[in-house]
């Protein structure tokens, strides 16, 4: 099994080269894991507790899920991925039933952050876009998808989001492979990927 860490800061657009990725690819054999599944479970908390937390921050996912997740994969075990939900700031307790495929995607902000997940990975990308560029599609997504005004979003971005990407998530461009820019360009770099993809596979 081939395992691609794709990551890069919110907005970015990590979906759209996800989604770039899979459609050059057989149908089946192409697998995708995100990191928003694995936020921790947060049932202990009312919801104002929840609204305060920092889900920016790496100590905001079980890691240890989501990597025992991918070992189970790797030995050909089928895995329960949990299900998020960001208007109530945690687990459905609903899950998905997600088999092995040759090739598993894990996509996420924070997923370059965490040693363990970095070694399982065989190829590292970094998805890099323009701050306000991340900016204005992380305003157009909660407001329309996410049922957040405003307001909240901008006091988020700039009393979590930015100081996080900052400190979390720009520092982990080092460790990728390949950095991806998120202009209408990108489909060299796209390219590179798939034909790495095809000569593992």
């Amino acid at each position: 099994m081939l395992i691609i860490g794709i990551a890069g800061g919110t907005g970015c657009g990590k979906t759209t080269v996800v989604n770039q990725i899979l459609n050059e690819l057989p149908e089946g054999e192409v697998g995708v894991i995100s990191q928003d599944s694995y936020y921790k479970d947060t049932t202990h908390l009312s919801y104002e507790e929840r609204i305060k937390i920092n889900f920016d921050h790496p100590r905001s996912i079980d890691f240890d899920l989501l990597a025992d997740h991918l070992k189970e994969l790797k030995n050909n075990n089928p895995i329960h991925q949990p299900v998020y939900s960001f208007v109530k700031h945690n687990r459905t307790g609903d899950i998905i039933l997600t088999h092995p495929r040759k090739v598993m995607i894990v996509e996420g902000i924070l997923i370059l952050t965490n040693p363990e997940l970095r070694d399982m990975f065989d190829i590292k990308i970094f998805v890099h876009a323009d701050t306000d560029e991340r900016l204005i599609r992380r305003l157009k997504r909660d407001i329309s998808e996410r049922g957040r005004d405003l307001d909240e979003v901008l006091v988020r971005y700039q009393t979590t989001l930015k100081p996080m990407h900052d400190q979390f998530i720009e520092p982990m461009k080092e460790y990728a492979d390949i950095i991806i820019p998120n202009n209408k360009y990108n489909t060299v770099a796209v390219d590179i990927v798939k034909t790495i993809i095809n000569e593992k596979l």
